[in-house]
């Protein structure tokens, strides 16, 4: 049976390096972002990955169908039980389409959703900083003002929902991603591993 923790939180919330930083330490634990899973598929050159880039380079949500295909045949073929999927879900459609999916996966279990949670400011300063940070080259076409702000009000609108859905089902759990990297990552894996 695969656990898998579901990891959201703002752009620039720290959730991708949160979830990585425990994969790495933890030999029982593998972490994909849905971020990485798409990028690996545009960089690829495939038909599906061109497909996706449109999508991307917009900044807007890539379609249900093939988000929600490309994590269980991640989450599937996963080397071990444990799973840390960050960046997902980002609307309502694919938190619902998920949850039925997953029910009918008799190896899948939804063991957690994690929210990191930090204030719009924070993630602004986060996402602005890593462009100024960037060598010429490479910034990544997503870490403009405009972009931020079209990725903050897609992630932010239909946040409430997100929350109320996982806090009924006991699933939600928040994570103050205000403070140090180290903090964070203390407290993010001490859950997981207490679920495991």
């Amino acid at each position: 049976m695969k656990k898998l923790f579901l990891i959201i939180g703002a752009p620039g919330s720290g959730k991708t390096t949160d979830a990585s930083i425990i994969a790495e330490k933890n030999d029982n634990i593998v972490h994909y972002s849905t971020g990485d899973m798409l990028r690996e598929e545009v960089a690829s050159g495939s038909a599906l990955g061109k497909e996706i880039d449109a999508y991307i380079s917009k900044g807007a949500l890539v379609p249900l169908e093939i988000i929600v295909n490309t994590i269980v045949s991640a989450i599937n073929n996963a080397p071990v039980d444990n799973v840390l999927i960050d960046g997902y879900p980002r609307s309502t459609e694919q938190m619902t389409a998920f949850d039925e999916l997953v029910s009918k996966e008799d190896n899948i279990e939804l063991t957690s959703v994690i929210e990191v949670r930090v204030s719009q400011e924070v993630a602004r300063q986060r996402i602005l900083g890593r462009r100024a940070e960037a060598a010429p080259g490479e910034e990544r076409s997503d870490d403009s003002e405009e972009v931020f702000n079209d990725r903050m009000k897609i992630y932010t609108d239909p946040l409430a929902e997100i929350q109320d859905f996982y806090t009924k089902k006991n699933l939600l759990k928040v994570i103050d991603g205000a403070r140090t990297l180290e903090e964070v990552v203390a407290d993010m894996e001490a859950f997981v591993k207490s679920k495991i």
